[in-house]
């Protein structure tokens, strides 16, 4: 009698999100933008798998561009334009809550920032109403009114949550299991963040993961740690020094998360992305001491782009995305069509073998990227007094109802020629495409009112723009 052959179905894939902050766009080698720096690893992530070169982050800033990602929804969908509206909240279901039902151990590293914090008044108004303001008109939000949004509490098994030295965490930085407390660590915050990174590896690898480490750099404050910024000279600007040794520091450790995966035999059977949450903070490249203007420039870069953190121009929102997965996706290839970070959600699901979930705003990348074609949807964004829309190679870019503007970013002038007045026709296409999303916002409609005291200075220096 012939038995059947049995053949053990192949392993769920580990999907890992490498999620920098405040990495501009020009900040890795590999974009062959800016001739300073030393990325090696992430040169190699890219040069073994996809280079989207027209990667984006749902806001041009941190928070949102955080909830945009774990949620796979447009972030004002849930009320979040911008961090005061914090906190995400707890019924939204995230990546982790996703595949778990997939049988995925799930696990978060570094800054977390979607928890209530002293600037979102609204919560603090409804949770805190008899609390007394500091001297700063700020609120102390009691440690237990936040656990409720905390990683923990958002489907993350395993949690090694901080940004500096001090964590809250269910496992140490060896990937041993630990009651929930709170650690200080010794070193460099993004080595501190690497090792937790690579124990939960450790401790996991023989089961299918989902691991989100969120670094926290080139973000200030700005340090020089050894012996990353020893690869630099002393004679660059301060900031500049300081950034390319803590974005070394970022590329060292995605090296050692790549070496842990083939060390336990998965490389092959893990996708990884590596983005940012944003743009870089330019700020016309002030130079000054790392102990001063923890809100200036942090260093990086937005090279060839036009703006910055903050803005909707590209500078703000189009960041490094690099896809890698060996055993599915082709190597070294440059896709150029328009990429979210909204879609890693989509394509998380689809390669946990979930079924699509129409609520969501993503795509699942794998088909496209195995044909080389482009989604058929157009992206938005709004934040403070702006909203924007790419629609293929056309973006459509409106400042406080005051300033509009139409951009063919395939165009080498691309932000730098406004194409408004030239095109009618497009124009009112995109306008109509960006005033019917905005209708299904929370709030909902195109933002207008007083600008932001920086948003003033930042169109008129980058686009000779007057706006109030």
């Amino acid at each position: 009698m012939l038995w059947p052959v049995l053949r053990a179905e192949p392993a769920k894939p580990n999907v890992i999100v490498i999620f920098a902050d405040d990495l501009g766009y020009a900040d890795l080698a590999v974009q062959e933008q800016e001739k300073d720096l030393f990325t090696p690893n992430l040169d190699r992530m890219a040069a073994e798998g996809v280079r989207c070169t027209a990667g984006y982050a749902t806001a041009p800033q941190c928070s949102p561009s955080r909830a945009g990602l774990l949620t796979g929804r447009y972030q004002q969908r849930l009320g979040i334009d911008t961090i005061p509206d914090l906190p995400l909240a707890n019924e939204e279901v995230l990546i982790p809550e996703m595949l778990k039902p997939a049988g995925y151990t799930t696990a978060m590293v570094g800054k977390w920032h979607l928890e209530p914090n002293v600037i979102c008044r609204d919560w603090i108004g409804k949770h805190l109403p008899k609390a007394k303001p500091d001297k700063r008109g700020f609120v102390t939000i009691p440690f237990g009114k936040k656990i409720p949004y905390m990683p923990e509490s958002q489907g993350f098994d395993h949690y090694f949550c901080g940004e500096m030295n001090h964590y809250r965490a269910n496992f140490r930085r060896d990937g041993e299991d630990c009651e929930p407390t709170h650690l200080n660590e010794k070193g460099f915050r993004v080595d501190i963040q690497s090792d937790a990174a690579i124990g939960f590896i450790d401790r996991h690898h023989d089961k299918p993961f989902f691991l989100y480490l969120s670094y926290y750099a080139p973000h200030t404050p700005l340090v020089t740690p050894e012996p990353y910024a020893d690869h630099f000279s002393e004679d660059m600007a301060i900031r500049r020094r300081a950034a390319l040794a803590m974005i070394h520091g970022i590329d060292h450790g995605v090296g050692r998360v790549m070496e842990s995966l083939k060390r336990h035999g998965i490389d092959n059977n893990t996708i990884v992305f590596f983005t940012s949450d944003n743009g870089a903070p330019v700020h016309k490249r002030r130079d000054s001491p790392l102990d001063k203007d923890m809100g200036g420039w942090d260093g990086s870069l937005n090279t060839p782009w036009v703006g910055e953190k903050g803005m909707l121009s590209e500078g703000g929102i189009r960041v490094p995305f690099l896809i890698h997965w060996p055993e599915k996706l082709p190597a070294g290839m440059v896709y150029p069509h328009p990429v979210s970070t909204l879609d890693i959600a989509a394509t998380a699901r689809s390669v946990a073998g979930l079924p699509a979930d129409p609520g969501l705003d993503g795509v699942d990348l794998m088909p496209l990227l195995g044909e080389g074609k482009a989604a058929e949807r157009p992206l938005f964004w709004r934040f403070w007094k702006q909203i924007a829309v790419r629609d293929g190679r056309w973006k459509y870019l409106n400042v406080n109802k005051q300033a509009e503007f139409l951009f063919d970013l395939e165009d080498p002038a691309h932000e730098e020629r406004n194409l408004a007045e030239a095109n009618p026709e497009v124009l009112k296409q995109l306008q109509k495409k960006a005033t019917s999303w905005a209708a299904e916002l929370k709030p909902p409609g195109v933002p207008h009112g007083d600008a932001d005291h920086e948003e003033v200075e930042w169109y008129r220096e980058y686009f000779d723009a007057r706006i109030k």
